[in-house]
């Protein structure tokens, strides 16, 4: 198998306007006080930093989220949602992107556990049940063979 850098043939504007709208549905605003007036603090590096007009404070695209104080660029991010999404190992995953598996497996565990928090709990009214079934494929049938006769 040959893995190669996926991520730089991603388009890095792209990548961090779909992280801006999947991150903040609503729009970005400052995560103390949210508001939506702000002016741009610092524009290098791979998210641009702003200020809060009402109460100074700095942020980024990714200040509140999972990916708060990742240094990860844009297309990483992206790929690795991507790759927790279809059900990818953390080892392939940190292959794949050049990130260490360690810091692969912090990021999964942080966005599941948001995921996690964001599902409704009172789908079943607080009722506790036990499941003990399981399906499994034993892999398919062999011809059986005739008698004779």
């Amino acid at each position: 198998m040959i893995d190669f850098p996926i991520d730089e043939l991603l388009d890095s504007a792209a990548c961090q306007q779909w992280l801006e709208q999947q991150l903040h549905p609503d729009g970005l605003q400052c995560p103390k006080c949210c508001a939506a007036a702000r002016r741009v603090a610092r524009r290098a590096g791979e998210f641009a930093g702003y200020r809060c007009r009402s109460c100074d404070c700095y942020y980024t695209v990714l200040s509140g989220t999972s990916f708060a104080k990742t240094h990860q660029t844009p297309a990483k991010l992206v790929l690795l949602l991507r790759g927790i999404a279809k059900g990818e190992s953390t080892a392939r995953l940190a292959r794949e992107l050049q990130v260490s598996r360690k810091q692969v497996h912090v990021l999964r565990q942080r966005v599941q556990h948001n995921v996690y928090e964001q599902q409704p709990h009172a789908v079943l009214g607080g009722k506790v049940f036990e499941v003990d079934e399981l399906y499994q494929n034993a892999g398919g049938k062999k011809h059986a063979s005739l008698p004779a006769g």
